[in-house]
């Protein structure tokens, strides 16, 4: 069909679409010409930055509800007029977004409309505009409105799959030939929830970062706090900063390199202890003078490493890694961090992860007015008890069982930051770990990325850019990703070409290459087949 036929048909009444256990209540369509957007990789997460230009699409959003719950859910949909490649995106959220939102959705939308697809979206009946604040959490003091939280944690998901290719159906004469997810940290969730819940929604998921263990994660992010109000004492940010650039000094060259990243994360770890650094003298900017590096500085550090803790002291879930931007002042954008601090006159306060607080009060607490600052190190591994028996069924998505999945064709592309702020990159790897050995021959159906040096979905190093068209050769033509090319700019401003590499391989400099910035001097290798290195600086 022409432009101008496709634009003719950009009335609500081409359209009627319709999932089992829910009923439309208006449909809107309207021409969108000359639409222009800048959009950022970090925001694309598997694909290159764009600039988009003179696009043109017809411009869908559905309001429907579920009769009985009162709920209002809105899907939005961008149906390109010219050159539609056949294919469908549909875009996950962030925080407590399902996806609907001027930032998280409505770029990443835009490129795809420019690369042909028809590109879809859910608010999950929340109508968002922030990612951390949940004014709806509550329908009133003590009693949290179950069925919101379950729309954010499934039910939009097929509601959202079913519907779309309705729309695709309707205005183009014919379904879609393939359908694809995208998202990160929410969205990421929301992929592996598609995947284990309802596995022939979409045949491609690239799900990044992903929130896997919401229960564990939510409660989590408001972890560094929590030790800061126990201990009474609030480090500066330069010391937790000062700490964070020693770990990657000692670390830096275990792979052979000396480039920003910290690649042998593990062997880092267990080798580096912050409180060998208390009593540094350190110059810090908030002070404006050099300081030492107290104790507590250390003791928040090391208790963001190992992940939340009972009162004596046993591990209760995973820490974030050691290279991670704690403060916000590093590599970490597009996202709230977990230690932040705020200093004046001497007295510096801990800053509020919203998204663990609002975790922490509404849902946990079930009172908006709980108070944070006076909770006890008992009642947070109470309130966290709370969390995982209360909604491990509607937010988590561990299921290691992909069988159906794995059986429908379906493919599953994941990536994360080893040096992600928010979500523990061991959370993924261990998650990896269980589908592999749930599910025969993992690497057929689903490939997980580790990146060194990478932040929260984007930050720092190494965003994997060519991920997307990867996994659509992968679906469409079977061509499975071996390794995937990065690049970025080190320390030194050297333009730096890498690889990184399917799980469990890493990526290895070959020193007889010569040249660490040329991707072919690095190889993926396995575990046991890695030898000792020669640092190159």
């Amino acid at each position: 069909m022409t432009l101008n036929s496709l634009a003719e048909v950009c009335v609500p009444s081409t359209f009627a679409p319709s999932v089992f256990g829910a009923e439309v209540v208006s449909l809107q369509a309207s021409v969108v010409t000359n639409h222009a957007a800048d959009v950022p990789d970090g925001l694309r997460h598997t694909a290159p930055s764009v600039h988009v230009e003179n696009a043109s699409f017809c411009n869908v959003t559905v309001t429907y509800t579920h009769p009985g719950y009162d709920d209002r859910v809105n899907i939005e949909a961008w149906l390109p007029l010219e050159d539609w490649n056949s294919r469908l995106t549909a875009f996950g959220g962030g925080g407590f977004v399902a996806g609907r939102h001027p930032l998280l959705s409505d770029l990443p939308m835009a490129a795809a409309v420019q690369d042909g697809f028809a590109a879809v979206t859910t608010d999950a009946g929340l109508e968002q505009t922030s990612n951390v604040r949940v004014s709806w959490a509550l329908a009133s003091t003590g009693n949290v409105n179950l069925h919101k939280l379950q729309n954010l944690g499934s039910t939009s998901l097929n509601d959202l799959a079913v519907m779309s290719k309705s729309l695709v159906a309707s205005f183009y004469g014919k379904p879609p030939s393939y359908s694809y997810w995208e998202g990160c940290s929410q969205g990421g969730r929301q992929g592996l929830m598609l995947a284990q819940r309802y596995p022939t929604a979409f045949d491609g998921i690239a799900a990044s970062a992903p929130g896997i263990d919401w229960t564990n994660l939510l409660t989590s992010l408001h972890w560094p706090e929590q030790v800061m109000r126990t201990l009474g004492e609030t480090p500066y940010m330069c010391e937790l900063d000062a700490i964070t650039a020693a770990v990657i000094a000692k670390c830096d060259g275990l792979d052979g390199v000396n480039d920003g990243i910290v690649t042998d994360f593990d062997e880092c770890k267990a080798n580096f202890d912050p409180f060998d650094l208390v009593g540094k003298s350190i110059p810090c900017a908030q002070t404006g003078k050099d300081m030492p590096i107290s104790r507590a500085a250390a003791t928040v550090a090391h208790a963001a490493w190992e992940g939340m803790s009972s009162p004596d002291g046993k591990q209760l879930w995973h820490g974030v890694s050691v290279d991670t931007d704690l403060t916000g002042n590093g590599r970490s954008i597009y996202q709230p961090v977990i230690a932040a601090t705020n200093c004046t006159e001497g007295r510096c306060v801990p800053v509020r992860n919203n998204l663990g607080a609002n975790w922490v009060q509404r849902f946990l607490a079930k009172d908006s007015s709980f108070d944070l600052d006076s909770m006890t190190h008992e009642k947070f591994i109470s309130l966290l008890r709370v969390s995982r028996q209360e909604y491990g069924s509607i937010m988590d998505t561990l299921d290691p069982d992909l069988s159906e999945f794995k059986e429908a064709g379906g493919k599953i592309v994941t990536y994360h930051g080893v040096a992600d702020n928010l979500v523990p990159f061991k959370v993924t790897e261990n998650y990896y770990e269980s589908v592999s050995e749930t599910v025969d021959n993992v690497q057929y159906f689903y490939r997980f990325f580790a990146i060194p040096g990478l932040g929260h979905c984007a930050g720092g190093y190494q965003q994997p850019t060519s991920l997307f068209a990867q996994l659509q050769a992968w679906v469409e033509n079977g061509t499975a990703p071996d390794s995937s090319p990065v690049s970025f700019t080190s320390p030194d401003g050297v333009t730096q070409n890498r690889i990184i590499c399917p799980w469990p391989k890493k990526s290895r400099f070959d020193a007889s290459c010569g040249d660490p910035a040329k991707a072919e001097c690095w190889a993926c290798l396995t575990p046991e087949s890695l030898l000792p290195v020669t640092t190159v600086n």
